[in-house]
């Protein structure tokens, strides 16, 4: 079995972020959701849970880190083309995020953008030629 990936969410409107997430791609798992958190399926292994801030205190003890002013954590997905990073990008403005929040990653092996869900959660979309990546210490100007 593949090594899969939870990623746990706190999000202050659980139907607003589920239906985000539905709209840049992602399915509601209903075997692992309810009316305080919702298992999106993006593939086989990677799963981000939404869960409402009261079901994410229930996990650690620190305090919910607020997303649209500090930053935790970047997420990125993988895209087979560039313009499915376009297409998901787009979707996510469409579904009330930020578009690129972050500045585009355009290189001619990589091509990246970003968006916030509704909760301040920042995420990148890559498109990535592996045949074409430079070696390792040109790698590291990327």
């Amino acid at each position: 079995m593949p090594r899969m990936i939870f990623l746990n969410l706190p999000v202050t409107d659980l139907k607003r972020a589920t239906a985000f997430y539905e709209a840049i791609g992602a399915t509601r798992n209903p075997q692992f959701s309810d009316d305080t958190a919702s298992c999106m399926v993006f593939s086989e292994t990677i799963y981000a849970m939404l869960t409402t801030h009261d079901k994410f205190r229930q996990f650690t003890p620190k305090p919910i880190a607020d997303a649209r002013t500090s930053n935790q954590a970047l997420f990125c997905l993988s895209a087979d083309t560039r313009h499915e990073v376009d297409d998901i990008v787009g979707r996510a403005e469409a579904a009330g995020g930020v578009a690129d929040p972050s500045p585009k990653d355009e290189y001619s092996f990589m091509y990246g953008r970003s968006f916030e869900d509704p909760d301040g959660h920042m995420w990148g979309v890559n498109w990535l030629d592996m045949a074409a990546v430079p070696p390792q210490p040109a790698m590291a100007n990327a």
